[in-house]
């Protein structure tokens, strides 16, 4: 059973549509997989639309959070989007994220970039625009090679150059937040240095305490000895682990299923949500 629990499409900063995504997940030989855009859910129902006979969708949400000044990504499994106070939340980080892009195209142009807001939004495409669409702006224009040479301190890492804040919520008020939902919470890619700076061990030690069920281990941006470190933590705070790819379509990568959940996390998580249930496929448009 091949289990994919971290995908993104075009309702966020992914490149393929949902419909496009599920299809694709099919072809890859998935039994499960998950959407998870960021701060939106946006994207569920055509995803569910088009869901082919044999694969099973988890609903979920990558939601955008901060602790102690450094951003980290909460994975929300399977909670009713319609919960009033995690939607409204949504919303306000959702909402942040045109004036934040905006700023980040003004600074970009200000160092000398030639990147406009129309070449954003024309690559954003009606998704939740991030950082990833002003990265691949930075690579039509040949500034970078790579959407991943945009994530560095001389452009889009967090403080680099060309880096701008937006509302994030706060990893405990979110964690409130979807179990008020029903929801499942893992931390993504929790040491993914590359990125920037990551949290402490500590502190996920202190989420885990507030009701963090998991952490994602089997990860594109951790290397081996990461892994076996982070699965340790794990172990030690009593906390599922989870793989997936963190698949954005031809914007990273990294293919559908090269990391993977196993069955029995994948149904421990099913066990623990009430907010939602996994939908399977009927033979989509």
């Amino acid at each position: 059973m091949r289990i994919d629990l971290h995908c993104h499409s075009t309702a966020s900063d992914g490149t393929d549509t949902p419909a496009e995504l599920v299809r694709a997940g099919a072809a890859a030989g998935l039994d499960v997989m998950a959407l998870t855009d960021h701060d939106t859910t946006r994207g569920h129902a055509e995803a569910i639309a088009a869901l082919p006979a044999g694969l099973t969708l988890v609903t979920g949400a990558e939601l955008s959070c901060r602790l102690d000044g450094v951003s980290m990504h909460m994975l929300a499994y399977l909670f009713d989007p319609e919960e009033p106070a995690l939607l409204a939340e949504r919303e306000l980080v959702r909402d942040d994220r045109v004036p934040r892009a905006q700023g980040m195209v003004a600074k970009l142009a200000a160092l000398g970039v030639p990147i406009t807001w129309e070449q954003v939004e024309r690559i954003a495409a009606g998704g939740s625009v991030g950082r990833p669409h002003v990265a691949t702006a930075l690579v039509e224009l040949g500034v970078v090679p790579t959407v991943n040479d945009a994530f560095t301190g001389e452009w889009l890492a967090d403080g680099g150059r060309g880096y701008v804040e937006k509302h994030e919520t706060d990893p405990f008020e979110a964690i409130r937040l979807v179990k008020g939902a029903g929801g499942v919470c893992v931390f993504a890619h929790p040491a993914a240095a590359k990125r920037g700076r990551t949290v402490p061990e500590s502190a996920i030690a202190e989420l885990a305490a507030a009701g963090l069920d998991g952490i994602e281990v089997d990860h594109m941006d951790h290397d081996p000895a990461t892994r076996d470190r982070l699965r340790g933590l794990a172990k030690d705070l009593d906390l599922l682990v989870t793989g997936s790819s963190d698949y954005h379509g031809t914007r990273k990568t990294v293919a559908l299923g090269a990391y993977a959940t196993d069955p029995e996390v994948y149904g421990e998580i099913t066990r623990r949500a009430t907010g939602a249930f996994p939908v399977p496929g009927a033979g989509g448009n």
